[in-house]
């Protein structure tokens, strides 16, 4: 990651979205998934509040590979509150820690369609086991609260194109060659809800939608980085479809300080949608709004029959927003904006 002006700017004004941000002053937070698009700019938000607001939160980076987490957050040490602890997902190993955690953000998961097409075993055992490692670690710790970052796959397919709300669950074929991800979030939102119930552990759940930003990364394989990476070099996007299907999109950002929101102000054993209503739009708007920005084509071309496994199976999965910005959270990037500014940094930090 290349800071940039531009990059601080938009993490001080997605802290503003963030109610009561002081209450994190002073705690100690454990991060999983910490070198990912998402946990990856929650920390970012952290590392701000530290340098600017002189808030001491003690960033504890949980992750297999330090070299990997010290680069992406190069310029920071242990003297900004960023401190490195071992974490493998699927060891359930981190029971040993030496310091306290108020707080656990459990993050860490595959996303990456092609992989959990490739090792669905390791998909699924990685977020049951990963998690119930965490899950055990507050126990422990006696951590105020766990959040755990789902999926908007969770809810499967349902019928029209109306946003899912929290409790508006569909079919979800259990046997499909790509029904480990989901699966394994369902079951994982379980765990959640069952630790609260038989050991007391405050639990709240987050389910991002579709998220795009200037922290994705060359691994990941999805629709709108892909987009994005052909863009910033100056080539034509390739979709593989009409782009037909709904999504919800929502800045890194803009989902970061919804995470930190939810963790300070969600109820305890519920379930918030992170979508931004500005950006509720099919793949093909995206890609659009991608060229756009970039100054490239959007072209068509037939997907081929391995790649058409790893697509989402949902044709809609916009969610609605009300119970998130109900806890006072709201999005500062429309589709337009959010584009516009991930192109920009990411052609400066080239």
């Amino acid at each position: 990651m290349k800071y940039t002006k531009d990059y601080w700017d938009d993490v001080e004004l997605s802290i503003s979205s963030i109610p009561e941000a002081q209450d994190l002053h002073g705690r100690s937070i454990l991060v999983t998934g910490a070198t990912g698009m998402i946990c990856s700019s929650v920390i970012d938000l952290l590392l701000y509040l530290n340098q600017q607001k002189n808030a001491n939160i003690k960033i504890l980076v949980a992750g297999r590979n330090e070299k990997k987490a010290m680069d992406r957050f190069e310029g920071f040490s242990a003297e900004d509150g960023l401190i490195f602890v071992p974490y493998d997902a699927t060891s359930g190993g981190l029971m040993d820690i030496q310091h306290e955690v108020d707080y656990v953000i459990h993050g860490a998961s595959n996303a990456n369609p092609a992989i959990y097409m490739k090792e669905p075993v390791e998909t699924i055992l990685a977020n049951i086991i990963g998690l119930e490692s965490m899950l055990k670690l507050a126990r422990t710790k006696a951590a105020k609260r766990l959040l755990y970052v789902s999926s908007s796959e969770v809810y499967g397919k349902k019928e029209g194109n109306e946003p899912y709300s929290e409790n508006d669950y569909g079919y979800l074929d259990i046997l499909n060659q790509r029904a480990s991800y989901p699966s394994s979030k369902r079951t994982g939102e379980s765990l959640c809800i069952a630790y609260g119930m038989e050991y007391n552990v405050d639990t709240v759940i987050v389910r991002p939608g579709h998220i795009y930003g200037p922290t994705i990364q060359d691994s990941d394989n999805r629709a709108s980085a892909q987009f994005t990476r052909d863009a910033i070099i100056g080539t034509d996007i390739i979709m593989k479809s009409k782009g037909e299907q709904l999504r919800s999109y929502c800045y890194t950002l803009d989902c970061a300080s919804a995470i930190l929101t939810v963790l300070l102000r969600g109820e305890s054993g519920n379930a918030y949608n992170i979508s931004n209503p500005d950006s509720i739009c099919t793949i093909s708007d995206i890609a659009h709004a991608i060229a756009a920005a970039a100054g490239v084509k959007v072209l068509f071309d037939l997907p081929a029959d391995e790649e058409k496994k790893s697509y989402n199976l949902m044709d809609n999965s916009s969610l609605t927003s009300e119970k998130l910005e109900s806890l006072g959270w709201k999005p500062m990037y429309t589709l337009a904006d959010g584009v516009g500014h991930m192109i920009k940094m990411l052609k400066t930090m080239g």
